[in-house]
């Protein structure tokens, strides 16, 4: 017989549907649920219908239904009903051993879906982009721990690209990018705002000069930048475009502090987050230097794969974010 031949559908099953999937669909309506074999069990302990409807939380008539309908289900008297009680049958006391079974398989399950959600709550992988990581995520992962003493957090920091990567491989339960949308893949919702700002060392010319920069002087000029996939560097890139474009980069750095040590040392003005300069503006190490014509403004996002929002401590973290 060819391969195709074993595929076709049985004659009782329908076109297209395999026999598996018409046995299951057969089954489920041939097998008692679960709340029906727990009623059976405890009338069994008993010896009494409005006893066990009792135990199981329902009135007596609803007990005496359910149990009817199971009979009608199976096709055999499962108890012998009368003033003095109700007593199983020989079928009811068989099918109470096999509904022993099934309750008990159902409890393990029970049991090791709990286990399973509890190794889920007991730990929370993060994923960030460097600025988020390095000013905001502290203070939201403190509020966390107090919320949730018991949970694990790892933080894994690099750019925006980096963190829908993590995120799709499966590695991260939560991100947050800097960028200027979603990344493919990816759900999200705004979390906080950031500007950016232009910024030099005291001793450089801009730190003199009386006017602002205008957007072209920004472009042409070679800066001390963040790397390629970096929320930074996708926001700049993207407001000088209509300008000419980026300059090639003075240097190219892959985290927030390092670009900000270039420029506190005096290597070339920088492009950083205002979140990530307070210290230095107020101390003077930096000098901001006004920029007009062009919008350095963008969305701090928490982002997750496509699908339903994130659960347990990651929805907690969420919460706290949005506070």
């Amino acid at each position: 017989m060819s391969s195709e031949q074993g595929k076709r559908p049985t004659p009782d099953s329908p076109r297209g549907v395999s026999p598996g999937v018409v046995s299951h669909r057969l089954l489920s309506h041939r097998v008692p649920d679960l709340g029906a074999l727990e009623l059976l069990l405890a009338v069994a302990r008993h010896g009494s219908l409005g006893a066990a409807a009792r135990e199981v939380g329902i009135t007596q008539p609803a007990a005496s239904s359910r149990i009817r309908s199971m009979e009608r289900q199976l096709g055999v008297a499962l108890l012998d009903r009368s003033p003095r009680g109700s007593r199983l049958t020989d079928a009811g006391a068989l099918v109470t051993d096999w509904a022993r079974r099934i309750v008990e398989a159902a409890e393990a399950f029970d049991a090791g879906a709990q286990a399973l959600r509890g190794r889920r709550d007991s730990r929370l992988r993060v994923a960030a982009s460097m600025t988020i990581a390095e000013y905001l995520l502290p203070g939201w992962l403190i509020a966390l721990r107090a919320e949730r003493p018991d949970t694990a957090v790892s933080l894994q920091a690099g750019n925006s690209a980096a963190v829908a990567e993590r995120l799709l491989a499966g590695e991260a339960d939560v991100g947050f990018v800097e960028g200027l949308a979603v990344p493919d893949g990816l759900d999200g919702v705004v979390v906080s705002h950031d500007r950016l700002a232009v910024v030099a060392a005291p001793s450089h010319p801009w730190a003199r000069r009386r006017r602002p920069l205008d957007p072209a002087e920004l472009a042409a000029t070679p800066l001390v930048l963040r790397e390629r996939g970096s929320g930074t560097r996708q926001v700049l890139d993207a407001a000088l475009a209509a300008h000419g474009g980026l300059a090639q980069p003075l240097l190219e750095l892959a985290s927030t502090t390092a670009v900000k040590a270039a420029a506190v040392s005096g290597a070339g003005p920088a492009v950083l987050s205002e979140l990530a300069i307070t210290e230095e503006l107020a101390s003077r190490r930096l000098v901001a230097i006004p920029v007009e014509g062009v919008l350095l403004r963008r969305d701090l996002r928490a982002v997750w794969p496509t699908g339903p929002r994130p659960t347990g401590p990651a929805r907690d973290l969420l919460s706290l974010t949005r506070g």
